[in-house]
Formats: structure tokens, C-alpha cells, sequence
């Protein structure tokens, strides 16, 4: 039988959690956590609202998918988030042992991938692009507003 629940979909749901973040002037980086076909976490960048420079997208939804599943391994579970995680978050992920990271758009200043994807656990699945345009252009836009 075939999933409605693509990569894709969850990547959409992903961005509207970004949206979330613009709206409330945090740079629109939104996060889901998906385990076994079921989303146990939703999360966007809240290190304004915060005042906490660690409540990056990533880590918040982390936490969330920690507590729901009464465990601090997410070796089942995969991460869909617009932009690419930072080094904090690829260490945090790399801990959390997470199945699969999904990204849309690249971080070419701020991405882990600048020093490679062993930042992240050895069995950890690495996916990208998916929906980088409309993931690139959430924070394009919202940092051309800033500068206006």
C-alpha cells in the first residue's frame, strides 16, 4: 500500500512551522519529527522569544520527540527541517542516534556540512533538497525584509 506520507508532506508541514518562526520575527527555520509514520514533534526557532540562543528549531523538536517517547535515542524516528542544522544541532542530532535527517534548503555559512556529514551519528541517513526553493526563499525573504 502506498504512504500519503511522502517526504514531501512532511517537509510542507516542516515549512509551516517556519512560517510560525517569521511571523514572530524568529529567522523561519521550522522542524518536524516523524516516527513510524506519526509526527511526535513540531518545532520552529524560538531564540528571540526565548532569549536562548540554543532554541534553534532542531533542538526544541528534539526535546519534544525525547519526552514523548520516553527516551533520549530517536533511532526510529526521522527529522524534517527547512534549513541545514547548524554544528550545535548535528551534535545534538549525533546523540540523539536519530534514524534520518531531511533537509530543504543548504546553510552554505552555518551548515554542518561544512565539516561533513560524520557530525552526524554513523548510521544516520542523510537526505536534502527537498522543497529547497520554497525552504531557500522562506529565509531569503525574511532577511531582506530585515534589511529594508
Amino acid at each position: 500500500m502506498l504512504s500519503v506520507y511522502t517526504d514531501d508532506y512532511f517537509m510542507q508541514l516542516a515549512v509551516k512551522e517556519a512560517q510560525k518562526a517569521a511571523e514572530n520575527g524568529e529567522i523561519p527555520v521550522g522542524a518536524i519529527i516523524v516516527c513510524n509514520q506519526q509526527i511526535i514533534a513540531k518545532a520552529y526557532n524560538q531564540t528571540q522569544l526565548l532569549n536562548d540562543i540554543t532554541a534553534h528549531a532542531e533542538i526544541m523538536a528534539i526535546t519534544t520527540a525525547a519526552s514523548y517517547l520516553g527516551s533520549k535515542y530517536l533511532d526510529h524516528c526521522t527529522l524534517y527541517v527547512t534549513l541545514e542544522p547548524c554544528v550545535m544541532c548535528a551534535g545534538a542530532l549525533y546523540w540523539s542516534q536519530i534514524a534520518r535527517v531531511v533537509y530543504g534548503a543548504s546553510d552554505e555559512k552555518r551548515g554542518f556540512m561544512r565539516y561533513g556529514k560524520e557530525l552526524l551519528h554513523p548510521s544516520t541517513k542523510l537526505e536534502y533538497g527537498i522543497r529547497h526553493d520554497e525552504c531557500a526563499r522562506l529565509i531569503t525573504s525574511f532577511f531582506e525584509k530585515l534589511r529594508r
